[in-house]
């Protein structure tokens, strides 16, 4: 059985809510959950704030916190898990804000940085990833495979 099929039957049994954050990866999370039969029983919603000014006006996310540490930062990553949470009253919330190339990296914040927060019950964690430099699309792929996982081991 695939990892997002797992997750979301975990999901269903376990009678949990699911919501998505997502930037770097496009809303490529998103669809792997509701890929699959049933997904409607568990998944709530799904958001591509992909833009800096839709962290804003949509997750919430202080200008000043984008302006000081980036919109690809620790700080931005927990602002977007917290503020889902408040807005999806869902159980399990994930953010993920990343760099996947070919440009737009810098040496302190290289391609292929992504950061994923995961929020259950009143529990976050932010886990930082370099996946380096191996393709845009392979970077989504590996930030999707990765958070699934996540979710799977906190459930």
């Amino acid at each position: 059985m695939s990892l997002n099929k797992k997750v979301v039957s975990l999901l269903k049994r376990k009678k949990l809510k699911l919501a998505i954050a997502e930037s770097c990866t496009g809303g490529m999370l998103s669809n792997s959950i509701t890929s699959i039969n049933g997904a409607s029983k568990v998944f709530t919603m799904g958001l591509v704030t992909y833009s800096n000014q839709a962290k804003i006006n949509i997750l919430k996310v202080p200008k000043k916190i984008i302006k000081k540490s980036g919109a690809v930062s620790v700080k931005c990553c927990l602002y977007m898990v917290n503020n889902l949470s408040k807005i999806s009253k869902s159980e399990i919330c994930i953010s993920i804000t990343g760099i996947a190339g070919p440009g737009g990296g810098t040496k302190q914040k290289p391609v292929g940085l992504v950061y994923i927060g995961l929020k259950k019950g009143g529990n976050v964690t932010i886990k930082k990833y370099n996946f380096k430099n191996k393709g845009r699309t392979n970077i989504q792929k590996i930030t999707v495979k990765k958070t699934l996982s996540l979710i799977y081991n906190a459930l």
